[in-house]
């Protein structure tokens, strides 16, 4: 007997992967193998599997991919001060390329002809997930079910799950719930309320940080070492990438940090509202730029500064697997050898402080920079150097 086509899909166990996984089941006569990349979202590794055996699915893969996911996905992004738009911290946007590369693994290992995902025929989610699989596994089929199914709504994708018996979850107002996207490194909430833009976010959707005015009235401290650009230890104590970021997250958390509701534009044209929260993620951002400072020369630096838009832009756009991304990685990457030393960082109510630098770098130099008399900076070769830009101007 000839064995069923297989299609791996990736399946988290809430409602849309479950709606898909049986709309799967409906419409395509192959076995569904359902995988899961825990990248430290709230994982129920017991729902997931019980979820996936009530459609019959007897293959179930629940791959770790946190420390992957930090060391060779958020860390690099760390380096190249990535920020879309000016506030977004690309937190969904990081997760996807590694979510889309393992599950292409997965349907090699396992002969699939077909993946699928769960995002939605109007996010960026499909775009990002896609250009993976192509990257990874050109010639495997792509199967994109809110473009090609009948429900277009959030109601016909509730109906369709009273009609099939699929449980619908409930948030904490005891409603469907928003959209809900969270890893290792950042929470984003979209949706319902939040779609109009003059709505204020209730406080009953943060998940990861208490509000500013209730964080603790007596700042905290962290310090944070880094070597070759990257973080190895938190207050002193080595620890592997993911518990870092987990520390920091539960340092930054409960002091309100993190928090930021956005407007922004989606790679396919559309404007969207969210909010996200990236605790660690800040703590990070703002302890590498302040290391840097003192182990890098301007050049360097201000090269860094000038890509950083349209590096944020790649990552933004699905586009982490690209040459171009490659190339300006190179740029990001260039001197992070110098990049050592540690930062300390105030925490207080929302706010993030820089309290001290270390380092052994001699990129800062306290005798050019002090007031008091000295020979290692002429000062008389400023003159020649501002009258040297005074003809630029005309230029």
């Amino acid at each position: 007997m000839k064995s069923k086509k297989k299609i791996v899909l990736a399946y988290s166990g809430g409602l849309d992967t479950s709606i898909i996984l049986k709309w799967l089941q409906e419409n395509y006569d192959a076995d569904v193998i359902c995988y899961t990349a825990d990248v430290g979202q709230e994982i129920d590794r017991k729902k997931i599997i019980s979820n996936a055996k009530k459609f019959g699915v007897t293959k179930i893969i629940i791959k770790d991919l946190k420390d992957v996911f930090v060391k060779d996905y958020v860390y690099p992004m760390i380096r190249g001060h990535a920020i879309y738009e000016g506030v977004y911290l690309l937190g969904t946007s990081i997760a996807r390329p590694l979510i889309a590369k393992d599950q292409i693994r997965v349907a090699k290992k396992f002969k699939a002809y077909a993946v699928s995902h769960g995002a939605t025929g109007k996010g960026n989610d499909q775009v990002r997930f896609e250009l993976g699989y192509h990257y990874f596994g050109p010639k495997i089929k792509i199967i994109a079910p809110w473009r090609i199914w009948k429900l277009k709504s959030r109601t016909d994708l509730i109906n369709y799950a009273k009609k099939n018996n699929i449980n619908i979850p409930k948030d904490k107002k005891g409603a469907p719930p928003f959209s809900v996207d969270d890893n290792l490194f950042h929470t984003s909430t979209e949706g319902k309320l939040l779609e109009n833009p003059k709505n204020s976010a209730p406080e009953f959707i943060f998940q990861r940080t208490v509000a500013p005015e209730k964080a603790p009235n007596k700042a905290s401290f962290v310090s944070i070492n880094f070597k070759n650009g990257d973080p190895y230890s938190v207050n002193g104590k080595k620890i592997s990438p993911a518990k870092l970021l987990a520390k920091l997250n539960q340092l930054a958390g409960k002091n309100g940090i993190g928090r930021v509701d956005l407007v922004e534009n989606r790679f396919i044209g559309i404007k969207s509202r969210g909010v996200y929260e990236t605790p660690g993620g800040t703590l990070l951002l703002h302890a590498h730029r302040a290391i840097e400072s003192v182990t890098l020369d301007k050049d360097t630096m201000h090269k860094k500064d000038r890509i950083m838009s349209r590096y944020a832009e790649l990552i933004y756009n699905g586009y982490w697997f690209s040459k171009e991304r490659f190339k300006l990685q190179k740029i990001v990457d260039l001197k992070k050898n110098k990049v050592n030393g540690l930062v300390k960082l105030k925490l207080y109510k929302g706010n993030v402080t820089i309290v001290s630098r270390q380092t052994k770098s001699t990129a800062y130099s306290m005798k050019k920079v002090s007031f008091e008399e000295n020979k290692t900076f002429i000062k008389s070769n400023v003159e020649k150097f501002i009258n040297f830009h005074k003809k630029q101007l005309k230029n």
